[in-house]
């Protein structure tokens, strides 16, 4: 009898794919999916940096700052077991070799940012993301049971009556696909932003695994649920539009209109920041409000965000001297693939999880620095549960219509196209 490819199946290289490699089976046979090159993920872009609960004491300081920035849509036991892993999550990403900034007496250091009461917030300078998923990829490169394909795209699921047998792979280089057989996949390839004209993610992350979803009959939730980071800096540039992290407003950086008057509470969530903008924006008649770091300090602003000091500086403006312009732009998908706190999705054999997945844990609007937390603890949630039923085989091998996939532009499209319809019909529902 014919058996799967790959145990698992995974699409996406952030975090999320990522972990849940990590915490399967040695002996189970792992395929890793990047659309682009491994280390071309938003993971690598975070700035800011990870949640991390302080102590019992934090447990309900941390739970109403997460739902009061999500406006009381979150799942809370989505919440409370995102904030209850957090410990365990952190001193997982040390066992890998992820360096968090300490004191001088080894402690970790944290950081504030919007919506938080409290510093809980762990960083490494301000590439946190980097730090984190860079460790990540190395580890899993080092196991014998993990492939990794780079410039492979999944396109479309293998599925009959509701239970998924693997995917539809496309090759980048040829452009052909292949049918890949798995007895689970993982679903975690990112956000929306590549749909946007303005965002602060990589330009080839679109949906995809939303849009595969929708497409399979797939529960998806909350496909309007985008948020806006409100301090991207200003350019006339096309391209990606570069993050100035929250943490900075954490550290005393302030929020001016055109003549230089402070103008809101810049640690207020991130929907309500992006709403001042925005009014004073129209108030003043600019494209753009600005950012004084100065505050912060010199020796904070040199020591804990270095890229975007120096990112400013190619731009030619001197943070030590001057405010920088700056403007919303998309950021961060709260939507998603329906899961529950394991990462199973409505179809059977099917998980998803990171920006890709809708836990409940952000409801309508994210609190800042909880994206990589819950990203890698429901990849491993996702893991165990694979984990603890392996060896069920899938039976079936149902073969795609490679017809369906020949014109590739026209399939994105048509992706493109349901996902911004899902997103248009829920905000008229709602």
């Amino acid at each position: 009898m014919r058996k799967a490819d790959y145990n698992v199946l995974i699409a996406g290289t952030g975090v999320a794919g990522l972990c849940c490699a990590l915490n399967l089976p040695a002996d189970m046979q792992v395929l890793l999916l990047s659309k682009a090159k491994a280390d071309e993920s938003d993971s690598f872009l975070a700035q800011g940096g990870i949640c991390m609960l302080r102590g019992k004491e934090d447990f309900f300081g941390y739970f109403e700052d997460t739902v009061r920035a999500g406006h009381y849509e979150n799942d809370p036991a989505a919440v409370r077991t995102m904030i209850e892993s957090s410990p365990a999550m952190i001193a997982e990403l040390v066992s890998y070799g992820v360096r968090f900034a300490r004191d001088g007496a080894g402690n970790f250091r944290f950081t504030r940012e919007g919506g938080h009461r409290r510093p809980r917030i762990l960083f490494h300078g301000d590439e946190t993301g980097k730090e984190i998923t860079s460790h990540l990829l190395a580890a899993v490169r080092a196991l014998p049971n993990v492939t990794v394909r780079e410039n492979a795209e999944l396109i479309d699921l293998l599925a009959e009556g509701n239970e998924c047998f693997g995917g539809v792979v496309r090759d980048a280089a040829t452009g052909g696909t292949e049918d890949i057989y798995a007895d689970f996949t993982l679903l975690a390839t990112g956000g929306v932003g590549g749909l946007y004209k303005d965002s602060t993610n990589f330009r080839h992350l679109t949906g995809d695994a939303l849009a595969i979803a929708l497409r399979r009959g797939v529960h998806v939730e909350h496909v309007n649920y985008v948020q806006i980071h409100p301090t991207t800096f200003y350019t006339a540039e096309e391209g990606r539009r570069f993050l100035i992290s929250e943490s900075v407003r954490g550290e005393g950086a302030v929020l001016l209109d055109k003549n230089g008057n402070r103008f809101c509470n810049e640690l207020m969530p991130r929907d309500v920041v992006t709403g001042e903008i925005r009014e004073q924006m129209q108030k003043d008649g600019t494209d753009h409000v600005w950012l004084d770091m100065r505050p912060v300090g010199k020796t904070v602003l040199e020591e804990h965000f270095p890229t975007i000091c120096a990112h400013c500086r190619e731009k030619g403006f001197d943070v030590l001297k001057e405010p920088v312009p700056v403007v919303p732009a998309q950021h961060y998908f709260m939507g998603g693939v329906k899961v529950d706190l394991n990462g199973k999705t409505s179809m059977k054999r099917l998980f998803a999880a990171g920006e890709t997945a809708c836990n409940g844990v952000h409801g309508r609007n994210r609190l800042a620095s909880n994206s990589l937390l819950e990203s890698l603890i429901w990849a491993k949630r996702a893991a165990k549960a694979m984990a603890a039923v392996r060896g069920l085989g899938i039976g079936r091998f149902p073969v795609s219509d490679k017809r369906m996939y020949q014109n590739y532009t026209a399939l994105k499209q048509a992706y493109a196209d349901a996902v911004r319809e899902e997103a248009e019909r829920e905000e008229c529902c709602d």
